[in-house]
Formats: C-alpha cells, structure tokens, sequence
C-alpha cells in the first residue's frame, strides 16, 4: 500500500521520507486545507528528499471556483513544478454550482503531464460524485484525493467503496480525511492500495502569549479575504488629505 504524507513545510517533508512514506503531497497552512507552498520550499525539498513530491495547488484559501487571472496563476505554478521535475502536481477546479470546471481541468492536465495530477478534496464538494468521477477519468485525471463526501475517510468508507468499483482501475480513488493508526487497516482490507494523511503532532514554537497573528474570522471555507478598494480608499483620503 502506498502512504502519502500530506507536509505542510519543510521539515514534516524530511520527517516523513525518515519515517518510510512512500510518498508527500507538499503544501503550506494546513489551518485552511492546505495553499500552494512558495517557490523556495518546493526547491528545496526537491533537493532534500529522494521520495515523489506532489504540490498542491491552490493559489488561494477559501473555495474552487477560480477566476481567469487565478487560473493563470496556477499555470504558472504548475509549470514551475513541471521545471523543478516534481513528480505530480494536486489541483481542483469547480464551477459556481460546485460541478467540474472541466475546460479550465482540460487545459491544466494538458499542461501538467507528464506529471501525475490528482484532483484534490473540492471532490467532496460535488453533488454527483459519481458522475464526476467519469468525468475526471475522460479529463485523464491520474487520481482523485476523497473522504467518500464525508467528515472522515472512516465514515465514508461505504462511498469510497463504491467509487472504487465505479473507477475499474481507470483512475486512482485515493483515501484522505482522519487516517491514523486506529483506522488504517480498514482501507487495506477493503482493497485501497494507497492513503493519504499528514500525521501531524502539534509543535510549541515561540510567540508571546497575549498577542495571535490568526484570525479565526479567515478559516472559514465560505470566506475569501481580499482588500477592499473602498476601504483603502478610505484610509488613504485620511493621510493625504
């Protein structure tokens, strides 16, 4: 079975090749599903670990649906990646009604390969995942990251299950969502031959104690945080006046 590590910077990347993973999913700030990691960790986890990198990419917090200046964007990682021979790329793109944006994917598998391309969680957003599972598998998608619509892989097992069946071996249904030790085994035994978690173990770092950098106001899923042009208008009519 092969075990891909979601790492959420670089020293996790080096934890799991030690570990014996098989494989990572390379990403930055797990607190809001994971963002598309900067152009120098990329680089240097190359450099340091001999095991397959796949990136995610996603320029941004928030949901899928993503305008055409966001999708240059991706592109542009994509082929960065592409150049630092990175083994996959992790992409999903979804449309206002949370169906496939299967013209904007077409165009992003075409400029991806030959590296493999997994479209990522925002699968779980999907209505119909099984009519999306076809197309996905029409798109040349490599393999789909799932928790089976659910909260957890573990309880949406019986849907994983299912996808399995649906997708014949003509494209990888790649477990991820709650994986640990205690519930592991279950996909081995029902025929997953891959699984994805990030066995994360929160770390103390340094930071005074009554003053945060986060704001619980930008994790949430239904909020994108971008600047406000009245609202910089506003401070600058009160400097420059």
């Amino acid at each position: 079975m092969i075990v891909e590590i979601c790492a959420p910077n670089y020293q996790s990347a080096i934890n799991a090749e030690i570990a014996g993973a098989d494989r990572i999913e390379l990403c930055a700030e797990l607190a809001v599903g994971g963002i598309t990691p900067s152009s120098g960790m990329i680089e240097q986890v190359i450099a340091a670990i001999s095991i397959p990198v796949h990136v995610l990419i996603r320029p941004r917090s928030g949901g899928f649906c993503y305008t055409r200046e966001e999708i240059e964007i991706i592109k542009k990682d994509i082929l960065f990646c592409k150049k630092m021979k990175c083994a996959g790329v992790v992409v999903g793109l979804l449309n206002k009604d949370f169906t496939i944006d299967s013209q904007s994917m077409k165009e992003l598998v075409s400029l991806a390969k030959p590296m493999h391309v997994t479209f990522h969680r925002a699968f779980d957003w999907i209505p119909d995942q099984k009519q999306a599972l076809n197309t996905l598998i029409d798109l040349g998608v490599d393999s789909v990251l799932t928790s089976g619509k659910e909260v957890s892989a573990e309880k949406g097992i019986s849907n994983l299950v299912e996808l399995k069946e649906i997708a014949n071996n003509q494209i990888n249904i790649l477990p991820g969502g709650g994986i640990n030790s205690d519930n592991a085994i279950l996909f081995k035994e029902k025929g997953f031959n891959q699984i994805h978690f990030s066995g994360t173990l929160i770390q103390d770092d340094q930071h005074p104690e009554k003053l945060s950098m986060n704001s619980p106001l930008l994790l949430r899923n239904e909020y994108v945080p971008i600047s406000n042009i009245e609202l910089i208008r506003s401070v600058l009519a009160v400097i420059r006046e």
